[in-house]
C-alpha cells in the first residue's frame, strides 16, 4: 500500500497516526506525527513514561469501537524540546488496500481554567445531600483529588478506604503519585487527564496498597465542582483477575503448550514486523531450522511420552544455546526455528554449530543421546518469509541426506 493514498493529512495540524490493529505496525503519521516522534517508535509512545491506556493489544480496541465507544490513550511524544504527555481518541476506519486501520488523532488542547485554581484546603465533606449520597454510599472505591496541589488526596470513600487499606485521615494525607506505581510520573498523566472535556475513557494503571501489595485498576477520572470546589473525581475498578486471566489467554496464544516455546503464530507476527520495510538494514536476521534427527523411532520404540521429555530437553537446550535477543518457537512436530536479529550468516553458522554439539551431550535418563539437523539462511532484502523458509528448508533437507547431525546453509 503506497503511503500517498493518505498525504492529505499532511495538510492538518493536527497529528494522526494509522495502525494496523492485528499487526500493530505504524501504517502513517502525518507530518505533525512526524515532528512529535523524533526516533519513537509506536510502542515507545504507546508503553512510554507518560504513557496510559486500557488495552496493551491494539486488537482489544476493535469491538468497541466498531460500536462508536470513545477510547482515548495518553503517549509520551516530544514537543517543544522535551518529552510530554498527548492525548490521543481512538477511531475506527476502512481502507481498501489496508482493511480495518485504527486513527489516533492526537488532542491538542489548552488546560482546562475551571481546573487550575481550587479552594480544595478548605474542602470539608458535608454528609447531606445528592454529592453526599453518591459519594459515600457507592461499592466502586472513589478518590477526590486536586490536580492542583500535587494530586492530593482530599476524600475517600469507605470501599475506597477498604480496597487501599488506609484510615480516612491515612488517605486523605496521600497524594496519588504515591499510590500509583508510576510514581511522581503520573502528574503529567493528571495534567493531561485535567485538559480533556469530561475527563478521560478507562485508562489501566497499577496502584499500591497500604500493605505493599499491588493491584490492577482501571480508573476513569473527570472534573467536578463540590461545595464550590474544583477537584477531579476518579472511580477505582480493580481488574486484576482480569488482567491475569488475560495474561494467562495471550502465553496461551502465544506459547506451544508443551514446551512453552514461542509458537508459529508468533513467528509470523514478528517476522512481519521484522521485515525490512519496517525496519533498518542493520535489523535483517538469519534464521535456523532444527529438526530432531530419527524423532519418529523415539516415539515408537520409546513411547510418546519419552518423546515429549525429548522436545521438552530439546527446548531447554535451545533457548540456553540462544543469545538474548533471539527467539525460539516450536515450527511443530520435532522442528524448532530460531530467529537471529542482526547476526550475519557466519555468526549463525556459528550458533548452529553450538547448538548441535551441545544437543549431542543431552543425557536422558533411559533413552539414547539424540542429535538434530540444522538448515541456515541469512534473509535478504526484499526476500519474502515464504522464500526465506524455502531457502532454510532446503538446507535442512541437504543436511537430513548427508548423514544427519550437521548443519548446512542456504
Amino acid at each position: 500500500m503506497s503511503p500517498h493514498s493518505f498525504d492529505a493529512l499532511n495538510f492538518i495540524k493536527t497529528p494522526v497516526w494509522l495502525v494496523s490493529p492485528v499487526s500493530e505496525h505504524l501504517i502513517f503519521a502525518n507530518i505533525a506525527a512526524t515532528d512529535m516522534m523524533r526516533n519513537k517508535t509506536l510502542n515507545d509512545m504507546r508503553m512510554g513514561v507518560y504513557s496510559a491506556s486500557a488495552q496493551l493489544q491494539l486488537a482489544m480496541y476493535v469491538p468497541d469501537l466498531k460500536s462508536e465507544l470513545d477510547i482515548v490513550e495518553i503517549w509520551t511524544v516530544w514537543r517543544n524540546g522535551q518529552e510530554t504527555t498527548l492525548s490521543c481518541q481512538l477511531s475506527l476506519a476502512h481502507h481498501e488496500t489496508a482493511g480495518d486501520v485504527i486513527v489516533f488523532e492526537g488532542i491538542v488542547s489548552q488546560a482546562s481554567s475551571g481546573l487550575k485554581a481550587s479552594r480544595s484546603a478548605n474542602y470539608q465533606r458535608k454528609k447531606q445531600g445528592f454529592y453526599a449520597r453518591f459519594f459515600l454510599t457507592n461499592s466502586a472505591p472513589m478518590l477526590l483529588i486536586d490536580p492542583a496541589r500535587d494530586g492530593q488526596i482530599v476524600d475517600a470513600n469507605l470501599a475506597a478506604l477498604n480496597f487501599y487499606g488506609y484510615s480516612h485521615d491515612d488517605m486523605c494525607c496521600k497524594h496519588t503519585w504515591e499510590i500509583n506505581t508510576l510514581g511522581r510520573d503520573i502528574l503529567p498523566i493528571m495534567t493531561e487527564i485535567a485538559r480533556l472535556p469530561g475527563g478521560h475513557k478507562p485508562l489501566n494503571f497499577v496502584h499500591r496498597l497500604a500493605d505493599g501489595s499491588t493491584r490492577h485498576v482501571q480508573t476513569y477520572a473527570g472534573p467536578i465542582e463540590i461545595y464550590g470546589d474544583k477537584l477531579m473525581l476518579c472511580i477505582v475498578h480493580d481488574i486484576t483477575e482480569q488482567k491475569r486471566l488475560e495474561q494467562e489467554l495471550e502465553h496461551a496464544a502465544l506459547r506451544d503448550s508443551m514446551t512453552g516455546l514461542l509458537n508459529r503464530r508468533q513467528f509470523y507476527l514478528i517476522t512481519e514486523q521484522t521485515n525490512p520495510s519496517h525496519l533498518p538494514a542493520q535489523q535483517q536476521f538469519s534464521l535456523l531450522l532444527v529438526d530432531t534427527d530419527h524423532f519418529k523411532s523415539i516415539n515408537d520404540v520409546f513411547g510418546h511420552s519419552k518423546g515429549d521429555e525429548v522436545l521438552i530437553s530439546l527446548s531447554r537446550m535451545l533457548e540456553a544455546c540462544s543469545r538474548k535477543d533471539d527467539f525460539v518457537f516450536r515450527w511443530g512436530g520435532e522442528e524448532f526455528v530460531i530467529l537471529l536479529p542482526r547476526t550475519s550468516l557466519d555468526a549463525a553458522m556459528q550458533v548452529a554449530e553450538t547448538i548441535r554439539a551441545e544437543v549431542a551431550r543431552i543425557a536422558i535418563p533411559g533413552l539414547p543421546r539424540f542429535t538434530v539437523s540444522i538448515g541456515v539462511a541469512r534473509h535478504n532484502p526484499d526476500e519474502s518469509i515464504d522464500d526465506l523458509f524455502k531457502r532454510v528448508d532446503d538446507a535442512l533437507y541437504r543436511a537430513k541426506n548427508n548423514g544427519r547431525n550437521k548443519v548446512l546453509a542456504a
